[in-house]
């Protein structure tokens, strides 16, 4: 498929505590749901799955470092066959809650510092990886294009490439660390501006100014941002107006 003729869907973190779910739900193709590690307990969990199937969003599992105090943001070292049983343990509660509503868990996006982590180190990636295809084979993986992460998983788990719509890039294709003053994104013509570049173009401008080859199949908004809703309403106009966006959902 060429890029002119891809289309997207747009997801966004969810179950993290903003209790902003029904509002953003009308804007989102797909959600990610924090499940206990970074955030989320089996209420919150139990709560978005319900929105989501209401909703026809697709349905991700959001997992992370065992870490609220750092809200799974930093790089916690610990036994990877003990956090590979936590990573585990998290996904099944979103897969648990998916079978009971009777809808289908479409995907797996790890957050934050693990996010990163899989994208650059291989004992990380090859144990997300081989955990997706013992136990949710038939589940997608979010990931960065050209990530570590993403090379371990073709051939043995569906991969679909994520960008970020608020997020800001270094010239590794890394994400500018939020530590940054510059790490986001805020005016909504700008962002606007970033996916279609990154959609037609395949291109992201990274804040050296340079141009880095691209593919994306899914972008992020972070619904933790204060503007989560207002972005999300006015990207699902545009990209829907630019017919970039994909409009079939989950059920």
């Amino acid at each position: 498929m060429t890029a002119a003729k891809r289309k997207i869907d747009l997801n966004c973190d969810t179950g993290e505590g903003m209790g902003n779910e029904e509002a953003l739900m009308p804007f989102i193709t797909a959600c990610n749901i924090a499940c206990g590690g970074h955030a989320g307990s089996l209420a919150s969990v139990a709560q978005v799955v319900s929105l989501a199937k209401e909703h026809k969003v697709k349905i991700g599992a959001h997992p992370s470092f065992p870490d609220e105090k750092n809200f799974g943001r930093e790089f916690i070292p610990m036994p990877i066959t003990l956090l590979r049983k936590s990573l585990l343990e998290q996904i099944n509660l979103v897969a648990t809650q998916c079978t009971r509503e009777g809808v289908k868990m479409h995907h797996i996006k790890p957050h934050g510092a693990l996010y990163n982590r899989c994208a650059v180190d291989k004992e990380y990636a090859t144990m997300m990886v081989n955990l997706i295809r013992e136990y949710f084979p038939e589940t997608i993986l979010y990931a960065p294009y050209d990530s570590v992460i993403s090379k371990i998983a073709k051939g043995v788990v569906e991969v679909h490439f994520e960008g970020f719509a608020d997020r800001n890039y270094n010239d590794d294709h890394s994400l500018v660390s939020r530590k940054e003053a510059n790490a986001m994104r805020t005016d909504q013509e700008e962002i606007l501006r970033h996916i279609t570049h990154m959609l037609l173009d395949e291109k992201i401008k990274t804040i050296e100014g340079k141009e880095i080859d691209t593919r994306v199949d899914t972008v992020c908004v972070h619904g933790d941002s204060a503007n989560a809703v207002s972005l999300l309403k006015f990207l699902h106009e545009k990209l829907g107006e630019k017919n970039l966006l994909k409009k079939v959902k989950n059920g």
